[in-house]
């Protein structure tokens, strides 16, 4: 499994400008060969490069960074054969072992247009115990006038246990996650960040001064960050309460949810929730840990009664109750529908195919 880990450079100023420089002459070779790309409708690398080699070679790139820059154009172009590709100046730059080495954990050798350079890094102690692994891939991003190595890695997957229980999870939009024990993992953090920030832009908004906008464009994706920063722990703790009491995990497929599917009062959470990333943290977390993860039908989960089995849809009184019309069950609704997502696992109704897996 692949896992990707951000690591920050610590350039000087004229180092800063040599990687700024080249990875704008990079993308503008990029904007030239998806020019010949598209003209000719081939993504055939092959193909592309015995027509652009030379003509790239010109931008000042060397041998490996025309290789890199012809197929990061094919690979962007049989993404969608329809349109050209278009490359912004700042976009990533891609890196293989023959252009950037690495240098113990403090340093990193990079080619540039103006040659080697060893540039300082800044890494963590998550990203530290990783990266001795197979760098597949290395992406040198810019973000906020900071650069990063995005690298990508090879993660070994533990042997899956051997479960003897499950644990259902059902995510929600008012509660992020419920568990089959009946632990609830809250999304009021969540909003409270998400309110704070949408109060503190329409004020900037308003101003529309030079000062506002800069605050405006500091406050650029902070909220993702958080909520990122949230699904991480919340998936960390379901995979831990999953391997230390020997269960697999069951989720719903949600695949099908979007907007229309929500309320209209929810969708602003809905969003800024993104559920999908949740998910596909507790996958691959469990990937590594040696966890099961299994997807079952979400049909009737919500309006299904844990203790006597009896579905309406009146079952579920409000979005957080649920109170059963035959027997007179009353619990958390979430809670009701992570009970019912584990017996459906349990008795081995067919799985949904998982989504592929996204890194963190």
């Amino acid at each position: 499994m692949k896992q990707t880990l951000m690591v920050k450079l610590a350039p000087n100023a004229e180092q800063y400008d040599a990687l700024l420089e080249t990875m704008e002459r990079f993308n503008e070779a990029c904007n030239s060969i998806a020019d010949i790309a598209f003209e000719l409708q081939t993504a055939n690398k092959f193909r592309l490069q015995k027509v652009v080699y030379q003509n790239t070679r010109a931008f000042g790139l060397s041998a490996q960074m025309t290789i890199r820059a012809i197929s990061k154009v094919s690979e962007a172009y049989k993404r969608d054969r329809s349109i050209k590709p278009v490359f912004k100046p700042h976009s990533a730059m891609v890196y293989d072992q023959r252009i950037l080495s690495w240098k113990g954990l403090d340093k990193v050798s990079i080619l540039t247009l103006k040659g080697r350079q060893i540039v300082p890094i800044r890494i963590g102690v998550y990203q530290e115990a990783r990266i001795s692994r197979i760098v597949k891939q290395t992406d040198l991003i810019l973000h906020n006038r900071v650069f990063y190595l995005a690298v990508t890695v090879d993660a070994p997957e533990a042997t899956p246990d051997d479960p003897t229980g499950v644990l259902g999870v059902d995510l929600g939009v008012i509660h992020l996650a419920v568990d089959s024990d009946g632990e609830f993992y809250s999304g009021e953090p969540v909003d409270k960040v998400r309110e704070k920030i949408d109060t503190f832009k329409a004020s900037l908004q308003s101003k529309g001064t030079k000062s506002a906008k800069r605050h405006l464009k500091r406050l650029s994706g902070r909220e993702s960050r958080f909520r990122r920063s949230v699904n991480h722990v919340i998936s960390k703790r379901l995979v831990s309460k999953a391997k230390d009491t020997h269960r697999q995990i069951a989720l719903e497929d949600l695949k099908g949810i979007g907007e229309n599917t929500v309320r209209h009062s929810q969708r602003r959470r809905h969003k800024s929730w993104a559920f999908r990333q949740l998910r596909s943290f507790i996958e691959y977390k469990a990937k590594i840990a040696g966890v099961l993860v299994k997807l079952v039908d979400p049909k009737h989960t919500s309006q299904t009664c844990p203790s006597c089995g009896f579905i309406s849809k009146h079952n579920r009184k409000s979005q957080s109750s649920f109170i059963c019309q035959t027997c007179g069950f009353a619990s958390n609704a979430d809670l009701a529908g992570a009970i019912n997502i584990a017996r459906k696992a349990l008795v081995n109704e067919p799985i949904v195919s998982a989504l592929p897996v996204g890194m963190g």
